[in-house]
């Protein structure tokens, strides 16, 4: 029996807005809105604790307001039972007919504070094995030790190519999507849907994608070999600087810990192109469109930004309050799925803190978490973490949703293989019509 898992968001969310940094204080009110709620009765209302608010108002499930002369924020108490009662729909497991989809999968579970893949620990297969080997698991419960993904000439030909093409400020989602659509063009068997072609075309797509970006410092013959484990490709398109093997290591167990996370938003994409029977270049493209937004995929390079500004300033207070002040979310903290520790999180810092070269950023990391905590005690997540990896290691902003991408792509086909097997279009939910009834008259 698969996991039966409710379809929503399930990646990382950055901390709250300055709305909803400050604590709760209703004495220093003196008169509220009734229909407004404290963070308190909101916290109560809800059954959750009152950090896991501030975490619904980062995701922007639930919107916050600062009354006038009061430093708490206050939510709407009709947006607040609303939500309550979605999430009672989600603990209850609703059907499609009630108009809440739920996916039955074998691939990830989510359960407290450790995630599994196909019921194994996800931070001890990252920890023992590579990306490839991580990536054969998901699609067909066997490791295969040892296992190396290799490029077809033609489709990295193609591949790069078009991505050559692209203006010089493309994002890695930019080059990403357009190496999945000339690989495609490639490929005239990507039609093909049945298990073994599928299975044929993500060991090839994804070191294709790899070998399509360009590297960041001229590589001579030879130095780029498909017979590298795919973590080793990846270094140079990210990085110009030489890399030892505990960085290496770091890098292939971020990318083993970010294969899939259950059915995040780019995950359902990839479902619903799947349902429709869109090929397997088609279903990963529909998850790149997805990874481009600045609460999935894109986050660790806010967090990057962040972590650079606390380095220039020497103390992560200013940056913190410049956040709050002007709005923002602070990014890489916080995850609505962990209501302790970001499993991914913990296992990086665990290996970034072995690694002298990172030691700045894994202070400057830790100097926001603690000082944001004075606030809305929220954990770091594994933005946050990618984002150590990525100041240390001399790579750009945009690195952390390279790897971010590659790596998903492995889970993305995971599901899509699950779906093919699924009556098709089945992924239609019913939308439930809120507008003016009709009959109405013509508009003048």
């Amino acid at each position: 029996m698969g996991t039966v898992t409710s379809m929503r968001d399930h990646e990382p969310a950055s901390t709250h807005s300055a709305h909803s940094a400050r604590p709760t204080s209703d004495s220093a009110r003196p008169s509220r809105d009734p229909a407004r709620l404290s963070t308190r009765e909101t916290a109560e209302l809800l059954g959750v604790e009152p950090e896991t608010v501030y975490a619904y108002v980062s995701r922007g499930q639930l919107g916050s307001r600062r009354e006038p002369g009061g430093r708490a924020s206050t939510f709407d108490a009709k947006e607040v039972a609303a939500l309550a009662r979605r999430n009672r729909r989600d603990a209850g497991g609703s059907s499609a007919s009630g108009g809440e989809l739920a996916v039955r999968t074998r691939i990830t579970l989510i359960d407290k504070d450790r995630y599994y893949y196909r019921g194994v620990d996800a931070t001890e297969l990252a920890a023992r094995h590579s990306y490839e080997e991580i990536a054969e698991w998901l699609w067909t419960g066997h490791l295969s030790p040892g296992v190396v993904f290799t490029a077809p000439e033609a489709a990295v030909a193609a591949a790069r190519r078009a991505v050559a093409a692209l203006p010089e400020h493309s994002s890695p989602a930019d080059r990403l999507r357009v190496a999945v659509t000339a690989a495609a063009t490639a490929d005239p068997l990507r039609f093909d849907l049945s298990p073994d072609a599928v299975l044929g075309t993500a060991r090839t797509l994804i070191p294709t994608l790899v070998a399509a970006l360009p590297p960041v410092r001229a590589v001579h013959r030879g130095q780029d070999r498909d017979t590298e484990p795919l973590a080793n490709r990846l270094w140079r398109r990210l990085s110009g600087r030489d890399p030892d093997e505990p960085s290496l290591h770091v890098l292939n167990t971020a990318l083993g810990l970010l294969i899939d996370h259950d059915l995040a938003a780019s995950t359902l994409a990839v479902r619903v192109a799947a349902s429709a029977r869109a090929h397997t270049y088609a279903a990963v493209s529909a998850g790149l469109g997805v990874v481009e937004g600045p609460l999935h995929g894109a986050a660790s390079g806010l967090a990057h930004r962040l972590l650079l500004e606390v380095l220039d300033q020497g103390d992560a207070a200013p940056v913190v309050a410049d956040e709050l002040r002007a709005g923002r979310r602070i990014p890489g903290l916080g995850h609505r799925l962990y209501p302790g520790e970001d499993p991914r999180a913990r296992a990086l810092f665990a290996l970034l803190e072995d690694i002298p070269t990172a030691a700045p950023a894994l202070a400057a990391a830790y100097d926001v978490v603690a000082t944001t905590a004075r606030h809305a005690p929220l954990h770091a997540n594994v933005d946050l973490a990618l984002a150590v990896l990525t100041t240390s290691s001399g790579m750009a902003a945009s690195a952390g949703e390279t790897v971010f991408s590659v790596a998903r792509t492995a889970g993305w086909i995971a599901h899509a293989l699950e779906e093919y097997e699924e009556r098709p279009l089945r992924m239609r939910p019913s939308g439930h019509y809120v507008g003016t009834r009709p009959p109405q008259p013509l508009p003048e």
